[in-house]
């Protein structure tokens, strides 16, 4: 019993590095956006960057010798390619055309608990009282920091609304693609939403590509370069197995954390001054961070916890051994 409580222990801590990894990926993912789209046609960047992390995906797979999902999982692969290929990327894409990337953080602000709603719908997690407490403490702090420090004016425009449409479809990705990825691993989930998604984002770049041919500073290539290699693919292998082994409501709290670093970077980088209020609501929105995954611990000492991450694992691998007997050990070993 011991040694089965420190395995289950040690497979939610390392769903919370994971995760956490994934967060400090994603956090550059408005700003590198918005300097795409100062020069780059905003559909360019969202379709080619997706047919950029189709290749790498698709590389990936055959290295591997990843075996093809089955009929069920494509469905579920879908929903999360829906959600984190084509809504997420193209809406904030979109946005930031005429909003810049800390207006835009704000209303991302909003991902996390939108993310525990769907775990709810999608994946029947029952967080407890004290989660969903933390979780709007940390959403309140951020908001309250971000208005008051200026980064929100004016009223509620069609940036806004693009903005809050990614959100909803990002969180439907996430929450989808956290719990495939207990069958899939975190990194051949994100590669086969890529991979399948190939047949519509190759022809629509290429159409984008015709009408307006990309020309851009190198700075822009190098945001378009961070969004198609970081954001859209390998900060995806740590996010979705975070989210697999920690849990996609608990897991996903740790991006209450993202408007905050993006704010960081926005100092370490543009060298923008980053006030005493900001320091003193960043460890307010860690301390929230830091109740919602003291939630998880408590979970985690119970048996339905021990059964869940069981059940996960041994999803996995029965998965594997049915698509392809002699690779599903190793495969398994693997992951």
């Amino acid at each position: 019993m011991r040694s089965l409580s420190s395995a289950t222990t040690r497979w939610w801590v390392s769903g919370r590095v994971l995760g956490g990894a994934g967060v400090l990926a994603f956090s550059m993912s408005l700003p590198a956006t918005r300097v795409a789209v100062e020069d780059l046609n905003p559909w360019f960047v969202a379709f080619a960057r997706a047919v950029g992390a189709g290749l790498l995906a698709s590389g990936y797979l055959r290295l591997t010798g990843s075996p093809r999902p089955t009929r069920d999982q494509w469905r579920r692969l879908a929903a999360v390619a829906l959600g984190v290929v084509f809504g997420f990327p193209l809406l904030t894409s979109l946005a930031l055309t005429s909003q810049t990337a800390a207006h835009a953080a704000v209303v991302i602000a909003v991902l996390p608990a939108c993310t525990a709603v769907f775990a709810v719908l999608r994946g029947r997690e029952r967080p407890p009282p004290l989660f969903w407490a933390a979780a709007l403490a940390g959403l309140v702090a951020v908001l309250a920091f971000l208005v008051a420090s200026g980064a929100v004016s004016g009223g509620v425009g069609p940036a806004d609304l693009a903005l809050l449409g990614a959100v909803g479809l990002c969180g439907l990705g996430y929450a989808e693609g956290g719990r495939l990825a207990r069958e899939l691993g975190g990194a051949r989930t994100i590669c086969w939403a890529l991979v399948g998604s190939l047949p519509l984002t190759v022809p629509a770049t290429v159409v984008v590509t015709i009408l307006d041919p990309p020309g851009a500073a190198p700075v822009s290539w190098l945001g378009f370069a961070y969004v198609t290699v970081v954001s859209m693919f390998l900060g995806f292998f740590a996010w979705y197995a975070g989210l697999a082994r920690g849990g996609v409501a608990r897991t996903g709290q740790l991006q209450l954390a993202q408007p905050v670093l993006t704010l960081a970077w926005s100092a370490l980088l543009l060298r923008e001054h980053v006030s005493p209020a900001a320091l003193a609501v960043s460890a307010l929105v860690l301390a929230c961070v830091a109740l919602t995954q003291y939630t998880r611990s408590g979970d985690a000492r119970s048996g339905d916890a021990r059964r869940n991450v069981n059940g996960a694992i041994g999803a996995q691998r029965q998965w594997e051994r049915q698509c392809d007997p002699a690779a599903g050990l190793s495969n398994a070993r693997k992951q």
